[in-house]
């Protein structure tokens, strides 16, 4: 019989609520669990040892999508009382890279969670929240640009909460196409004084897979954005923002 531990017990919640997870997110997430913190990812070896005794209890499911580099993991029906999601929707890749930054944040000791659904036509749901103590980020992962339409409303979002000190920063995480569009229509709809708080780290590639540093996105090595000129990339991790 398979003994769940307290960490395979903050494991299942996180996948609850992103939902799935591709191994090197399950690496991440077990390092920031393990000890609370980590400036690296557990080994594979490590991660697919966990996946499997979890599987072994029934714990998880998992599958590996022909589109997919490797494999994808979730929490099981027994684990959580939910249904399998649906891997072959369209909307798969961005989740996964979704988890990808979630993990990442927990290894900073940053706590995850699900924004709330829209109220309304004028409201804006992120793809996550991310919170250490006063610093709130709101997350956004881009894979490809939206229409440039839909970046007004969302710019103009983004900037209401930037205003009145609800969170210290917007972040995106994205491919360096996405993040090209965002910077620029940022520039447009975001006041300038709050503008250096919209933070835009292309480290994704088209196929959603984590091509930034090892280290996570607190790294100095990750690229900048250019669009016209040149945006400095901010140290996510170290850098204290006033609101």
């Amino acid at each position: 019989m398979v003994q769940i531990t307290r960490r395979d017990d903050a494991m299942l919640d996180w996948l609850k609520t992103v939902r799935m997870a591709d191994m090197d997110a399950i690496r991440w997430a077990l390092a920031a669990l393990t000890d609370g913190g980590a400036d690296k990812p557990v080994g594979i070896r490590m991660a697919q040892t966990w996946v499997a005794r979890l599987l072994e209890a029934g714990m998880l499911d998992r599958a590996r999508p022909s589109y997919q580099e490797g494999q994808i993991v979730w929490a099981s029906h027994q684990a959580i009382g939910r249904q399998a999601p649906n891997i072959y929707r369209q909307t798969t890749r961005h989740e996964v890279a979704v988890a990808a930054v979630s993990a990442r944040y927990l290894a900073r000791g940053y706590t995850w969670s699900r924004d709330r659904r829209p109220e309304s036509m004028q409201d804006h749901m992120v793809d996550g929240i991310a919170i250490n103590g006063a610093s709130v980020d709101l997350i956004e992962v881009e894979l490809t640009p939206k229409t440039l339409n839909r970046y007004r409303h969302i710019c103009t979002t983004h900037g209401s909460k930037l205003a009145d000190g609800t969170v210290s920063r917007v972040v995106y995480f994205s491919t360096r196409e996405a993040a090209r569009t965002v910077a620029r229509e940022a520039d447009k709809f975001i006041f300038r004084d709050h503008r250096h708080r919209l933070v835009t780290l292309p480290v994704f590639n088209a196929r959603g897979k984590w091509t930034g540093p090892e280290t996570g996105p607190w790294s100095d090595d990750i690229p900048t954005v250019t669009d016209g000129r040149e945006l400095p990339t901010p140290e996510l991790w170290d850098r204290q923002v006033v609101s």
